[in-house]
């Protein structure tokens, strides 16, 4: 059978390093939950296709610093904790609902514990307590491909020094080749945030005159270090309005959004660019061109739209209701107005036939897109469809059940060719070098979720550590004979890679973890500060105290990532724009 045209899913896969700052409501557990609602899910969604005949061919991204924290052994004594306690609370909410003759709780009690003594097996038999080597393996046999991301999610249009992402890149590529023994072809740019070069200068007011300065376009970095793609929302290229992704799961960010919006003046659109074709983003003179890929708006409103997004199906399971303690749900969406006390309870038996109803409208969605592009464009296309994957399983809990549908109705289908965004680029080369405007795919399409009235506070924190860190590794990063202080240098990186993150300011936007966001940045800024101070002493020849040491030794065991952090990554640009 004649292709219409390619589809690929694209999910993104990132948490901000929690390990050892909190368990509950705010750290570890994140980490536990996202592994035991997603990520161990997509692992058997995937085998099972395979089983069956079907390779994903799914584009997963894993960020660096998610990687680092499932490959540590405190994380994995820590889950099986964890699913301990969810085994716990499942057998006393048992016992409670059938004391009061609650039938339905109580089997729905039965399918958690079930489902909890799964994930723990699956943990511990079926990938032997090694996630990323599961994910590894699956793209050693070809069925996926792993993107990589940003170290740690910095948001990159907003870091105020080329240096800073130059610094992302490499350690994401460096952590990728460690983690996986290949290097990445593609990358998740943070929040989909693209920059182009300009005359930039820092948005917030830092107390001083700075006069703009010149910055790399984003994609030069990806090309200096062999990256092949990326992606961007479907508005960074054919204009028109954004459509967010996150706005209808936040009301703090609705609330945000009604007093940007007012402003908020989209780009004119075009119909000369199409989301069904990759496109090369040029770089600079003798710099080899990057790839880019666009999302596909009419899938991405289908997943993602609080309004008529299929999570919003009044059957499916609902994220916010839940009991304590334990901590378990069981109560369905119910309706899209709802509050939680007309909740009603969950009924696993209506699932099954609403998710193949939609998992077939989402697949002639996709032949729609694609018999639109050939017929307008006498050419094959590709639709993209990318997603955080901790929705589907985490927020979305019947999410990986409807993703494998999908796939096994697409191949099926015969007309479709699932492929890897690097495979598709493999077979499709782009025939056009385009240019592309600032923005993300937040609501707005630019970068108001980062930078507002509440967290613009946090750039001056940033902006001060990353030029500290610049002068550090300037003054310092060539005595490599001094073990001790490249220790403390190193440390102070990964405590700037963290400050970095784009998690903190968006937590702080959408009152999702406010104070812990705001601690976190305060935590690593001044733990930043005390380590430069530290690395000034050493540095010029002076012996530090042990208080000292033991601050370096506390940070060390606390923010235990990176172990090919380089500290001249902070010191010049490899490549000059």
């Amino acid at each position: 059978m004649k292709k219409l045209g390619s589809f690929t899913f694209v999910l993104h896969s990132h948490l901000p390093y929690v390990l050892s700052h909190g368990r509950w409501p705010h750290g570890t557990d994140w980490l536990n939950e996202a592994t035991a609602e997603t990520y161990i899910p997509l692992l058997n969604v995937f085998h099972r296709l395979i089983a069956e005949g079907i390779s994903p061919k799914v584009t997963i991204g894993l960020t660096p610093v998610l990687t680092e924290m499932l490959s540590s052994q405190f994380f994995k004594t820590e889950f099986k904790t964890y699913l301990g306690f969810r085994l716990e609370a499942a057998g006393k909410d048992i016992a409670e609902f059938e004391t009061l003759g609650r039938t339905n709780c109580a089997k729905v009690a039965r399918m958690w514990k079930d489902y909890y003594r799964n994930i723990y097996k699956d943990f511990v038999e079926r990938y032997e307590q090694n996630i990323v080597k599961a994910f590894a393996d699956l793209q050693n046999q070809g069925h996926i491909e792993i993107i990589t991301c940003g170290a740690t999610h910095g948001y990159f249009p907003l870091l105020s020094q080329d240096i800073s992402i130059q610094a992302q890149v490499k350690q994401a590529v460096k952590s990728y080749q460690r983690h996986f023994g290949r290097q990445p072809r593609g990358i998740w740019l943070p929040e989909c945030a693209y920059r182009p070069g300009y005359k930039w200068s820092p948005p917030v007011d830092m107390g001083k005159k700075v006069e703009p300065y010149q910055r790399k376009g984003v994609e030069e970095f990806l090309s200096e270090n062999h990256i092949e793609y990326f992606f961007i929302d479907s508005h960074l290229l054919k204009g028109g309005k954004a459509i967010g992704v996150y706005l209808d799961r936040f009301e703090a960010l609705q609330n945000l959004w009604a007093r940007f919006s007012e402003q908020y003046k989209p780009l004119p659109e075009t119909t000369e660019r199409t989301p069904h074709r990759a496109y090369w983003v040029g770089t600079t003179e003798g710099k080899k061109p990057v790839a880019v890929f666009t999302r596909d708006p009419k899938t991405g409103l289908q997943v993602w739209s609080g309004e008529w997004g299929y999570p919003g199906d009044g059957n499916y399971l609902d994220f916010h209701k839940k009991k304590f303690p334990g901590g378990l749900r069981y109560w369905r969406v119910t309706g899209a107005k709802a509050d939680l006390a007309d909740k009603e309870e969950y009924v696993p038996e209506n699932i099954q036939a609403r998710l193949s109803e939609q998992a077939e409208h989402f697949k002639d969605l996709i032949k729609a897109n694609l018999k639109e592009h050939q017929k307008g464009n006498k050419e094959p296309g590709i639709v993209v469809s990318p997603y955080d994957a901790e929705l589907f399983g985490h927020w979305w809990f019947e999410g990986p059940e409807w993703l494998y549908k999908v796939i096994k109705n697409v191949h099926l289908d015969g007309s479709i060719d699932l492929v890897t965004a690097g495979e598709y680029l493999d077979k499709q080369r782009p025939a056009e070098v385009i240019s592309l405007p600032e923005g993300s795919w937040g609501e707005g399409g630019y970068h108001w979720i980062w930078l507002n009235h509440m967290n613009q506070w946090t750039w001056k924190h940033i902006y001060e550590a990353e030029e500290e860190m610049i002068k550090l590794a300037r003054k310092y990063g060539d005595k490599k004979q001094d073990n001790l202080l490249q220790d403390i240098l190193k440390q102070a990186a990964r405590e700037l890679l963290i400050l970095q993150a784009s998690d903190w300011q968006f937590l702080i936007s959408t009152f999702a973890a406010k104070d812990y966001a705001e601690a976190r940045i305060v935590r690593h800024y001044e733990d930043f500060k005390r380590l430069a101070e530290i690395a000034r002493i050493k540095g010029d020849g002076k012996d530090i105290s042990q208080n000292d040491k033991n601050f370096l030794d506390m940070c060390q065991k606390r923010d235990e990532l990176f172990p090919d952090i380089d500290v001249a990554w902070f010191k010049e640009l490899e490549f000059k724009s």
